[in-house]
């Protein structure tokens, strides 16, 4: 990227289901971003899925936040003019067909169309209609129809549609779309902090004010809804259309991008694929302040194993109490004692695990424990850390436990081993032997589990400090405004 500018910058900082509105890694990073960059200013823009009451963080004095829900009361509604409803039909038809036939440029030149015209008011009245409804369902049929006798081997299948599924899908873009009649920042560069919908937000505010923006990656967008949809149980026809907006959303926003900034190499090969430039894309690690996160003195002196996250199914804590299990059979003294809260709409998976320690007769072993005040009484309470994570990013959870001496286990995902390197264990995902064996292994070995932890401080001191971060993304916005130029 270019060399360091001072002067002070606005940045259209977009994100979703995160910062300002919910604890997590992410959340973390971008509080640590506008704190480090106090001289900018932020106008964030934060999509939610409901509207929130309150943040859940404090805002320093150089940001000023708006949420964007996607359900809830509907956006200010566009003008009655037929003109205007006429385009925005348009719009949307060629937005179906796009999905259809996997048509990046369309797609992109639809996105924009419903951009111009989100500026003049809301889409609700108008997609919500009967008339979007038969012009949908005719669309959708007739591309499928046509693909069941042209479809070359290996080409993605469009899934008939039921009636059923044309009205879900509609009902699901208009919440899609609302984005785009939401007023963008003025600001001189935006930056999503993910891609989708805070993707979109980053398009609206290029196509509306010429803002170039940069996108952070933590962990891969698209990689992580197939994980989602995997376990849905929604229909294939709906399934398929949605993982197509997200598809072409997400490459759109790769290719629209002043600059891509991975959070890991994985990250990086997944974006090349969908379709960013290499040349626009350099990893930026995430990098914690190691004076926060001082060496652990002492060890428990009983085996215990910490975990701390979000209790959400991306972090598959069902493995952990699964591989934990077997770990108790051979140390009836372990415990594992897990650190963090549950989003709203996870309560089902957080009971979940908690009827799953309650099978195993595991009452007493395995203490879930929420939020604590201070995240480094969560890293001393164990011997070990571990992660067993079906999808990651770069996590903060392990840097921070790796500052403070602890060895991890974790699950071979995303950045995961280039953050581990030779500091700790790495297994499998979904491998409950693996994680059980790991575990073992560092809970009857204290010289190896001293080593590690030695290595894994030296390593964060060396690679993933707050300064480093900041550094980079002090130089990336003024890039993105040379046109992204390296």
């Amino acid at each position: 990227m270019s060399q360091p500018v001072n002067s002070a910058l606005s940045v259209a900082l977009y994100t979703e289901g995160t910062y300002p509105q919910a604890h997590g890694g992410v959340s973390v990073w971008v509080d640590q971003l506008v704190r480090g960059l106090e001289d900018h200013t932020f106008e964030v823009r934060a999509i939610s899925g409901l509207p929130y009451d309150r943040p859940a963080l404090d805002l320093p004095g150089n940001v000023r936040a708006a949420q964007i829900p996607l359900w809830g009361d509907a956006p200010r509604a566009g003008p009655r003019d037929p003109a205007w409803q006429r385009r925005l039909t348009e719009a949307y038809a060629s937005m179906i067909t796009a999905l259809c036939t996997l048509d990046l440029d369309r797609f992109g030149a639809a996105l924009h169309a419903l951009s111009v015209l989100g500026r003049s008011g809301g889409f609700t009245a108008t997609l919500e209609g009967s008339r979007v409804t038969t012009l949908t369902l005719d669309l959708w049929s007739d591309h499928a129809a046509r693909q069941r006798r042209d479809r070359a081997p290996g080409d993605p299948q469009l899934p008939t549609p039921s009636v059923a599924d044309v009205l879900d899908v509609q009902v699901w873009l208009e919440h899609a779309l609302r984005p785009l009649s939401s007023p963008a920042p003025l600001a001189q560069v935006g930056h999503a902090v993910s891609n989708g919908f805070a993707g979109l937000l980053a398009l609206n505010g290029l196509w509306t004010h010429g803002t170039p923006f940069i996108l952070t990656e933590h962990g891969v967008y698209m990689r992580e809804r197939y994980l989602e949809f995997r376990r849905a149980g929604y229909s294939a026809g709906f399934k398929g259309m949605l993982l197509r907006f997200y598809r072409l959303l997400c490459s759109l926003t790769y290719r629209e991008a002043a600059l891509v900034l991975p959070g890991s190499q994985y990250n990086r090969r997944w974006e090349e694929r969908l379709g960013a430039h290499p040349d626009r894309i350099e990893c930026v690690y995430n990098g914690i302040d190691p004076d926060v996160f001082p060496p652990a003195e002492l060890e428990p002196d009983e085996p215990v194993v910490s975990w701390v996250g979000r209790i959400d199914p991306l972090k598959d804590i069902e493995t952990l109490i699964r591989a934990f299990d077997l770990v108790r059979r051979q140390r009836p003294d372990a415990k594992l004692r897990l650190f963090g809260g549950t989003p709203a709409g996870n309560e089902g998976y957080a009971q979940g695990c908690v009827n799953l320690t309650n099978q195993l007769n595991l009452q007493g072993s395995v203490t879930f424990e929420g939020r604590v005040a201070d995240i480094t009484d969560a890293y001393r309470a164990g011997q070990v850390v571990a992660l067993t994570s079906v999808s990651e990013g770069f996590p903060y959870t392990v840097i921070e436990a790796m500052a403070m001496g602890r060895p991890p286990v974790a699950t071979r995902v995303g950045g995961v081993p280039e953050a581990v390197g030779n500091a700790g264990l790495i297994v499998r995902p979904r491998d409950v032997m693996g994680v059980a064996s790991a575990l073992g292994r560092l809970l009857d070995d204290a010289p190896l589990r001293q080593r590690l932890g030695a290595a894994a401080r030296e390593r964060v001191m060396e690679l993933f400090t707050l300064d480093g971060c900041l550094i980079a993304y002090r130089r990336a916005y003024p890039a993105a405004l040379a046109g992204g130029v390296r």
